[in-house]
């Protein structure tokens, strides 16, 4: 039995007619969120850049071959909201890792490109990143990690599923989205 199970049990004895059956899933993903948070956070501590910063450069070193794209892409593809899209690009430039720039047909369209030095430090973080994420896989085998990457993809769109039953958009309450 592990923490979650304690848990259940315990509300099987105080409420026995509650189904807090999902509490097994949701329970343990919430326990392996915070492990991952925890373990991937000095990472981004130690080269000064918060997990939002390296998505936005991790966005751009993935745009080959020019390593640039629109804030509006970059706002699309990336874990920040649009207003907080405007601050972190702000904050990466003053740090010499973005450069930005208007588009000379369209003065509307604003370019974001990785600078040199932005694009050592993602490939640096990257390489740390990734292969700490491996080793929080290590006890799955192959096959295990994938069905479980299959069934997280099917808990999402049942999670978004959900929200629409709820009357709720998911584009503009998406809490990937909206947390910034």
């Amino acid at each position: 039995m592990d923490g979650v199970d304690v848990i259940v049990s315990h509300w099987a004895v105080a409420r026995p007619e509650l189904d807090v059956s999902a509490l097994k899933v949701f329970g343990r993903l919430h326990r392996s969120f915070l492990v991952y948070r925890a373990r991937i956070a000095s990472t981004f501590e130690e080269h000064n850049i918060t997990e939002s910063g390296f998505d936005v450069l991790a966005c751009l070193r993935r745009a080959v071959p020019d390593h640039r794209l629109t804030a509006g892409q970059l706002a699309e593809q990336t874990l920040v909201t649009t207003g907080g899209l405007s601050l972190r690009v702000k904050r990466l430039e003053d740090a010499g890792l973005v450069t930005r720039a208007k588009d000379a047909h369209d003065a509307r369209v604003v370019y974001v490109e990785l600078t040199p030095e932005g694009a050592a430090l993602v490939d640096r973080i990257a390489d740390e990143h990734f292969a700490k994420l491996q080793t929080m896989l290590a006890g799955l085998s192959e096959d295990e990690a994938v069905e479980l990457a299959q069934l997280l993809g099917t808990l999402e769109r049942s999670a978004r599923s959900a929200m629409l039953g709820d009357g709720l958009d998911p584009g503009e309450s998406d809490p990937i989205t909206a947390g910034g």
